[in-house]
């Protein structure tokens, strides 16, 4: 059972084992791939995973987006701070999924599928190009069950601080409801990622459905657009969605809405629900020597930004917090952070 100062954040959304190498125009040919995608896995595609492994210089990454912000939300945090949940498969792509989150400090409760394999996503990278195959696998599966299982609901009912990946709307919203509520009742802050710009075009309904328990709302323009575009609102201006997301209706009044939205180097926008003034907060410059990756940035802001909330940092800092484990993110290959660990310092 965990003590009342352990495991304050719980994630969830679909653990993916990326597998990511420097490729060439040959295997993008061999796969029918293109150079800057990201598609689901066909049957033409069930190769690249091994043939990546096998033949290239792979590096194996406990993915998935908000795995990728849990493991950066604890990277600042204390030890035995985030619980992550989701669907693997009983097969080697867990086991050493396991052993990289295993590495980044993070405490995972599986729902363990005999019948499905570990989801995977193939990332080819071709210069500053990265091509992204998804299979989903066992990720698909997550239920309620393994949600409300005693020990998971224990963990769940521990935290302090809850954090879902839009993605998940694809595959169980009965769980993501279930968080909301749980937090709504505790007057505990729930954030959710858009994630993706066809979470609110294709999955309205149930994203609709969760909207009156979102605490913070994270997204970067392109979901933002797409979320505007989706509910007719008629706008396009980023600082009028942001403001229009935080002014939804709302479950828990004790809290006002913080809708925040990234625009990669342009200033990242933040709005307040009942406030008319639309904050903006100016990225931290980086040479572009230093730039190694740019994939994942998003999932280590949601990280940096999640850690202070958990901390019970100023909402300016928490966002310093997410720009500053973004810049670390993107020097490294893939949704990665250095280590040994670099202390967080506020940046001017």
């Amino acid at each position: 059972m965990a003590s009342p100062n352990q495991y304050r954040l719980l994630c969830l959304e679909n653990p993916l084992l990326d597998i990511q190498a420097v490729g060439d125009e040959a295997i993008l040919k061999k796969y029918g791939l293109k150079a800057n995608d990201a598609i689901l896995a066909e049957e033409k595609h069930q190769g690249i995973f091994e043939d990546l492994l096998n033949n290239y210089d792979a590096k194996l990454i406990a993915g998935g987006a908000a795995q990728n912000t849990a493991r950066g939300a604890q990277y600042l945090l204390p030890p035995n701070s985030v619980v992550y949940l989701g669907g693997v498969g009983d097969d080697k792509y867990a086991a050493i999924l396991q052993d990289a989150v295993k590495q980044a400090g993070l405490r995972v409760e599986y729902r363990v599928d005999p019948k499905e394999k570990t989801g995977r996503c193939g990332v080819v990278i071709t210069g500053h190009n990265r091509s992204m195959c998804t299979e989903l696998g066992a990720a698909n599966h997550y239920d309620l069950d393994h949600l409300k299982s005693p020990e998971v609901w224990a963990l769940a009912e521990n935290a302090e601080v809850y954090y879902v990946g839009g993605y998940h709307f694809t595959v169980c919203p009965p769980a993501i409801m279930e968080l909301a509520k749980l937090a709504a009742a505790n007057n505990k802050p729930f954030i959710l990622s858009l994630s993706a710009p066809f979470i609110p075009q294709f999955f309205k309904d149930p994203l609709d459905a969760s909207a009156p328990y979102w605490d913070y709302v994270i997204g970067n323009e392109t979901e933002a657009a797409a979320y505007a575009e989706s509910h007719g609102l008629g706008i396009t201006d980023i600082k009028e969605i942001a403001k229009a997301l935080a002014n939804l209706p709302k479950v828990n009044t004790q809290r006002k809405r913080v809708a925040i939205i990234t625009q990669g180097t342009d200033p990242t926008i933040v709005a307040i629900q009942g406030e008319d003034e639309v904050r903006e907060y100016q990225v931290h410059e980086i040479a572009k020597e230093q730039i190694n990756d740019t994939n994942g940035a998003g999932d280590a802001f949601a990280g940096g930004l999640t850690a202070g909330i958990v901390e019970g940092r100023s909402l300016a800092e928490s966002i310093n917090m997410g720009q500053w484990l973004a810049r670390l993110s993107i020097q490294e290959l893939g949704p990665s952070y250095p280590f040994p660990k670099q202390a967080y310092k506020p940046t001017q």
